[in-house]
């Protein structure tokens, strides 16, 4: 008589399978997390996506929550984007550079990620926070931190802070401080 799998078994929890052949470069798009007008954490996204550009094995692309087209009549699954449901499936991780508003995270980044939830089950996500103060949107990423777990990403060990985003890139989004991205290289390797 053969045995099958009981509750708790290695063979229930087993994560789903991804073609991760070396022939094959990661795809890790990265996102712009808020909608907004004049957004400044915009330069620090270009930044971001021109630095994984430049990693042998990487793929990426620039994702921007302000061109998905988005209901607000329903909520969760039902309202997804296939193009964006599409781009989250077919990649292995994501870069979110999302600023931090009144201490918490942009409700439009929210409603997109709320749209996909099997897409992300066991993909990598690192988290850049934006702020125009001090803090360099710690507490943005404080606050996402559950929220990646609940989509069942799996977070970083290492973050970027982008403080006094203002000081950091110009008008035009050129960098003016390079010393403000010294976290970039263990950010992008973890």
């Amino acid at each position: 008589m053969g045995s099958s799998p009981t509750i708790g078994s290695a063979a229930e929890f087993s994560p789903p399978q991804h073609d991760t052949t070396a022939d094959r470069p990661l795809s890790i798009p990265v996102i712009i997390g808020t909608p907004r007008q004049g957004r400044q954490s915009e330069h620090a996204a270009h930044f971001v996506f021109e630095q994984a550009k430049r990693r042998a094995g990487v793929e990426t692309e620039l994702i921007d929550v302000r061109e998905i087209p988005m209901r607000v009549d329903d909520a969760g699954e039902q309202i997804n984007d296939p193009d964006y449901a599409s781009t989250v499936t077919r990649c292995d991780g994501l870069i979110l550079v999302v600023p931090e508003y009144n201490h918490g995270n942009p409700a439009w980044l929210k409603h997109v990620l709320d749209t996909c939830l099997e897409e992300y089950i066991h993909k990598a996500v690192g988290i850049c926070g934006v702020s125009a103060g001090q803090f360099g949107g710690s507490r943005v990423i404080e606050n996402l931190l559950p929220v990646m777990r609940e989509l069942g990403l799996v977070s970083t060990s290492t973050d970027v802070n982008v403080s006094n985003v203002r000081k950091v890139f110009g008008e035009e989004g050129n960098l003016l401080d390079r010393a403000s991205c010294v976290a970039w290289p263990s950010f992008s390797t973890s």
